[in-house]
């Protein structure tokens, strides 16, 4: 199995390769030469299978020779030890053919951890049998980076170092980043928006002297291995349900796109997916491409939903590769625009094979209260605003005998205050986290400036 760049210019490379490569030295993305497909008979095998056995089953073709089978298992069974729910992703019914899919019984509460653990599993085998060591950095807007430490603190091959928009995450997101004290780990709270910590994220890639010297890694979901973990759960999932039987949709709350672009792989491995439907909060751009057809950046206006808070999603570039017919060099142009102007205009063409894959809406914060209060009084349940912000969007796409699938990503104790306004309740976190509130934090302020980034994380290095 080789992996492309999206701007059609970078090496080609192996699963290993670009797993720890991350972002292409064109500045795309990678993405699989070729998409491997299962069969209906494949498909139904999975249902009732452990969650471990699923993630091999499907994960596997995308690896190549990247671990051995016994490899490859032992690196899943150790990075889903740690959750606290045997299915891992359980179901619950919410109403008429709509179903919750829980993705917060990782260690830190968020479905980040599916991809996080497993790659923070894969990078210290490949980096053991490299005798290698690497400086990961990320940008988060709120659960990756908490996700990333978890799966990297204390390795010895491994720095970590996490940019966070200041003030802009939740009390319970920023605890999670700034209060680990192994000596690897490095949170960095940057004066800007995520926007602004993505940016110079790819700044750091595309510097090659500081990513070479320094020897960059990188773990957002520009990086293929996190959204290839996250494909896992629709099949899991989807096979609860009938599939390959049986239609299924999906509704994702997304702001970086990663979550349903894994939706969208495994539809093309063959899932029987009727619609994957965008849920985005008041930051609403990619409803507003897929409405209009023009991708225009607006601003970010700080919500209850905050890892929704993007206007730069960089997995849609993914899947405008795919919209283009693979054309880099369209993709590159686009890219181009979107740096220099703002925004771009996606040809009719495109746009139309994006719209036969995808359904979009929004929720306003208005709306994201009322639905964790109606589903608090109709169901119980009490959802993380990311969460409502699905649900609301998801009942507006609810058709006929197809089951609604709707992830939610994220445990409502991360986000307590947003929860308490809408039912009075303020959800308690978990025992493993009962002290976060209490430990002491530890984390540098910076600038939005790459030459300071560069230099402080230089400086951790060296110490």
């Amino acid at each position: 199995m080789k992996y492309v760049s999206t701007r059609g210019s970078a090496p080609v490379l192996s699963f290993e390769e670009a797993m720890l490569t991350g972002l292409a030295r064109d500045g795309g993305l990678y993405v699989p030469e070729t998409i491997p497909t299962m069969t209906p008979a494949d498909i139904a095998a999975l249902a009732g299978q452990p969650y471990e056995e699923v993630a091999f089953r499907v994960m596997k073709p995308f690896i190549g020779d990247a671990f051995t089978d016994e490899e490859f298992s032992d690196i899943i069974a150790r990075a889903y030890a740690g959750f606290d729910h045997a299915a891992r992703a359980p179901m619950v019914q919410l109403g008429a053919n709509h179903f919750l899919l829980e993705l917060f019984h990782g260690p830190t509460l968020a479905f980040k951890d599916f991809a996080m653990q497993l790659i923070g599993q894969m990078f210290e085998a490949a980096l053991k049998r490299r005798g290698d060591r690497v400086t990961i950095v990320g940008a988060t807007s709120g659960d990756t980076g908490s996700a990333a430490i978890e799966a990297f603190r204390g390795l010895d091959a491994v720095d970590v170092f996490i940019l966070f928009p200041d003030g802009r995450v939740s009390e319970v997101q920023r605890r999670q980043m700034t209060t680990p004290d192994d000596a690897n780990v490095h949170a960095l709270a940057l004066h800007g928006d995520f926007d602004d910590c993505q940016a110079r994220l790819k700044d750091m890639f595309n510097h090659f002297e500081f990513r070479d010297g320094v020897k960059l890694a990188g773990v957002n979901s520009i990086n293929w291995a996190r959204v290839l973990a996250q494909v896992v759960y629709y099949f899991t999932s989807a096979t609860a349900l009938g599939a390959p039987h049986r239609e299924v949709s999906f509704t994702v709350p997304t702001g970086n796109f990663g979550d349903i672009f894994a939706g969208y792989i495994a539809k093309r491995m063959g899932l029987p997916i009727k619609r994957l439907v965008i849920a985005t909060n008041q930051n609403d751009i990619l409803h507003r491409t897929m409405l209009s057809g023009a991708y225009t950046k607006a601003g970010v206006s700080p919500s209850i939903s905050p890892s929704m808070d993007i206007q730069v999603s960089s997995n849609f570039e993914r899947a405008l590769f795919d919209a283009y017919g693979r054309d880099g060099a369209a993709v590159a142009q686009q890219m181009q625009d979107l740096q220099a102007g703002g925004g771009f205009t996606i040809s009719q063409g495109a746009i139309d094979r994006l719209r036969e894959l995808f359904d979009s809406g929004r929720a306003s914060e208005e709306e994201t209260t009322a639905t964790i209060r109606a589903m608090y009084e109709s169901t119980g349940e009490i959802m993380c605003p990311h969460t409502a912000v699905a649900v609301k969007v998801a009942q507006e796409h609810l058709a006929g005998d197809v089951p609604m699938i709707t992830l939610s990503t994220a445990h409502p104790a991360k986000f307590p205050d947003a929860v308490e306004a809408a039912i009075g309740i303020r959800p308690g976190l978990p025992k493993h986290m009962a002290d976060l509130y209490e430990r002491p934090e530890r984390m540098r302020q910076v600038a939005n400036d790459l030459t300071a980034i560069e230099t402080l994380i230089k400086e951790q290095i060296a110490t």
